[in-house]
């Protein structure tokens, strides 16, 4: 463990001096031989779709299909009690209750008892599906009662800034939101191992009190806690929430000790939000091969592009990417629960980046279909809603999943000639044929259509190539490779999907 006197900066800098394993190498991402793919299996609002089918329950019916779709490993909700019966679990209140106490006015969760959830893993074991535990390790919420304490008030801006004297304080949560403002024990002080966003960013939640990692007491309760999550939910790995806003040292340490405890290959994935690349890549120096980030870096790209249309250079949609930077350490999203909801947002969904679902398509070919990263699919992106739900959509992307699945291996080659119209193609191995791609942001050509001429190999000249999914122009739906490997591939849409006629690992 770093000691407590090196600044954050130091540890920064001493971390890039060598660049850190590559993360998802060592991680367990599904069984040998598979194209792994993550699946979120909720939205900010999900619940069970009945009184008598809980969110487990309903999960573990919807365990086949998913498996059929190539989905390696699920992300679900965090399985702790909240602090009331509707609470998601992020606002954590008692970790080790996963359904089982009458606590906070009941026993099950906002998803189900804890027998439930236990009968939908053992399901997705029997299906080599692979369960991650959403982990809340930086704050509780939820009070049962109020403590007086000698606390510091500091600036909301820079917390590092006391802005009066010691007093004492009532410390618990406050519903009618009195007592505003961001207050520090006066025995206590932030985190030096976190984000330096306002200065320090040991803080994130109103309405919450954070956790103390370097605290005996509660750093032994939390390791306990971590092996006995992973055994009782026969869960395959983390995904740790929020993990600017608590101690890096901590969040090294914990994983490590559950690794040593339960298994080597553990997967881990941290939620960093930082639009920024560098940022993040920088962060991966201090986690040292622990955990992969997701690329919120390339989902800004994305929405920025899905805001953009024709304007925006397809040439450049992954050069801003963490992907692009550090391919083995990025989980590549296109949307998540933080921004589900779109323009109608709801209160306690904070991200305003959403990509409009006439990018969405795009975006999904560009994570599904090519190597670098784990691409992670969102649910409101393929299940209905009832808000943004779009059918087209949801069938587009179990179709782009389907292709990953059945084509999408091999090393890949970048055709990024056009500004409105690029490809790449798969070359596929010894089990699998590949693929060639073309995706295009111009809705004012699909009349004409689009060409981009790609190179598939002289061993190909010859052969021909189908159109797997996408529109046909002037219903050309095959083309044949010329002598010298290339061949002109067409899209009438957004999204085309070549792949050799005589393929026999699909139809």
């Amino acid at each position: 463990m770093w000691p407590l006197q090196w600044s954050n900066s130091f540890l920064e800098r001493l971390a890039k001096k060598r660049a850190p394993p590559e993360a998802l190498k060592s991680m367990y991402l599904g069984p040998t031989g598979s194209n792994p793919v993550m699946l979120q299996f909720f939205e900010w609002n999900s619940k069970g779709p009945s009184p008598d089918v809980s969110w487990w329950n309903f999960f573990r019916q919807q365990l086949p299909s998913i498996a059929e779709h190539g989905v390696t490993l699920v992300w679900l909700p965090p399985p702790n009690k909240g602090m009331n019966k509707e609470g998601r679990g992020y606002d954590a209140y008692d970790l080790w209750d996963l359904g089982e106490f009458d606590q906070k006015g009941t026993i099950a969760t906002r998803w189900g008892t804890k027998d439930e959830l236990l009968e939908a893993t053992r399901a997705a074991q029997d299906l080599d599906v692979g369960i991650l535990v959403d982990a809340v390790l930086n704050h509780k919420m939820g009070a049962d009662r109020a403590e007086t304490v000698s606390a510091v008030p500091v600036s909301p801006q820079d917390r590092r800034r006391e802005i009066g004297r010691a007093r004492d304080i009532t410390a618990s949560v406050d519903y009618n939101g009195r007592g505003t403002g961001v207050f520090r024990f006066r025995d206590k002080k932030w985190s030096p191992f976190v984000d330096k966003e306002l200065g320090n960013y040991d803080y994130l939640l109103g309405q919450s009190s954070r956790i103390d990692h370097t605290d005996p007491e509660v750093r032994n309760d939390l390791l306990s806690w971590g092996p006995w999550v992973l055994n009782t939910t026969l869960a395959r790995g983390f995904r740790l929430d929020a993990i600017k806003h608590f101690d890096y040292t901590f969040t090294r340490d914990f994983l490590k000790h559950c690794r040593a405890s339960v298994a080597q290959n553990l997967f881990a994935v941290g939620e960093y939000w930082s639009p920024n690349a560098r940022v993040l890549e920088d962060k991966l120096h201090i986690f040292d091969g622990t955990l992969a980030l997701f690329d919120v870096a390339l989902h800004q790209t994305f929405h920025l592009a899905s805001k953009q249309g024709s304007a925006f250079d397809l040439r450049t949609i992954l050069r801003s990417s963490l992907v692009e930077r550090c391919p083995w350490d990025a989980v590549t999203f296109v949307d998540n629960h933080d921004h589900d909801t779109g323009p109608s947002q709801q209160p306690g969904q904070m991200l305003e980046s959403w990509v409009d679902s006439k990018f969405k398509l795009i975006a999904y070919a560009l994570i599904l279909l090519r190597p670098a990263g784990l691409p992670c699919v969102f649910y409101g992106d393929i299940y209905p809603d009832g808000r943004n739900y779009e059918e087209n959509t949801s069938k587009g992307v179990l179709q782009l999943m389907s292709a990953r699945k059945t084509y999408a291996y091999g090393p890949v080659r970048d055709f990024f000639s056009s500004r409105n119209c690029i490809g790449f193609v798969r070359d596929g191995d010894a089990q699998h044929s590949g693929c060639a791609v073309v995706l295009c942001n111009d809705a004012r050509r699909s009349r004409k259509g689009h060409t981009c001429v790609m190179q598939v190999g002289k061993a190909r000249a010859g052969e021909q190539y189908r159109l797997l999914f996408g529109e046909s122009l002037a219903g050309v739906d095959a083309i044949i490779v010329a002598a010298n490997g290339q061949a002109e591939f067409r899209s009438a849409g957004q999204v085309a999907i070549w792949v050799p006629a005589s393929s026999a690992d699909g139809s």
